[in-house]
């Protein structure tokens, strides 16, 4: 759950003889209208909001301590979850919104698997671990920046290739892994393309040592030619999760 902070600025006060000479005034309406949900926390106790802007309110004429207050705001004002639990208000989804995504897994496992039989007399395979997880983002969660169409072919492509770069350059061992993980971190945060599942395809060339002959044409298969398939089938999925209720 995403926290927005917003600041108040502080007043800077010099001590005169018997009170506070503040030199800038509190003026709570400047404020109000930006937070319509919001808490004022001071220390360990939290105020609620008519009681703290009241308290503030008094002060201003007699003078402001010199503590900090922060104003937290939650977003619709749900309160802070742990995360140990569901979202408060959790629903489960209809069953259609359950099986379409899970039947499009099935298919797509199965339809690598079958690719898969065609390709084994040549010693290559499509269906590798990150796949999967791909599967999980696209068929899951389809409106996630990271089942964007080009999240997905931009950092499989790049992530692949340096993973390559990186075996070449370093060799096999754990500088390799760590450098080609760390690079697909920044080239995927450059682009603006970030896709969970394509920072195990360095690991998984560095460490495969059957990938190791596909060199850079690894860029493109498994990992990217997989992904071609995986999106057909998403289209066909979320069209019958529209369609088809139940």
């Amino acid at each position: 759950m995403s926290l927005e902070l917003k600041p108040i600025h502080h007043h800077f006060c010099r001590r005169s003889r018997r009170h506070y000479d503040c030199q800038q005034r509190f003026q709570p309406s400047s404020f109000i209208s930006l937070l319509p949900n919001y808490h004022l926390l001071n220390g360990k106790q939290g105020i609620s909001a008519k009681g703290s802007v009241g308290l503030l309110r008094r002060r201003s004429g007699g003078g402001i301590s010199r503590r900090n207050v922060v104003v937290v705001s939650s977003v619709g004002g749900v309160p802070i979850s742990d995360g140990s639990k569901p979202d408060k208000g959790f629903v489960s989804p209809p069953l259609s919104d359950i099986l379409w995504p899970s039947a499009g897994a099935f298919a797509a496992m199965a339809i690598l698997g079958k690719i898969d039989q065609i390709l084994a007399p040549k010693g290559l395979s499509m269906t590798i671990a990150p796949l999967g997880a791909v599967c999980a983002v696209l068929f899951a969660t389809p409106a996630a920046p990271a089942a964007r169409k080009y999240n997905i072919f931009i950092a499989q492509i790049g992530c692949a290739a340096i993973g390559v770069l990186a075996l070449t350059l370093l060799g096999p061992g754990w500088l390799a892994r760590s450098s080609a993980l760390a690079a697909s971190m920044a080239f995927m945060i450059y682009t603006g393309s970030t896709h969970p599942p394509a920072a195990s395809l360095p690991i998984l060339f560095i460490d495969g040592a059957k990938l190791h002959h596909l060199n850079f044409w690894y860029a493109l298969f498994p990992g990217a030619a997989g992904c071609i398939i995986l999106c057909l089938i998403q289209e066909l999925v979320v069209l019958l999760k529209e369609k088809i209720k139940f």
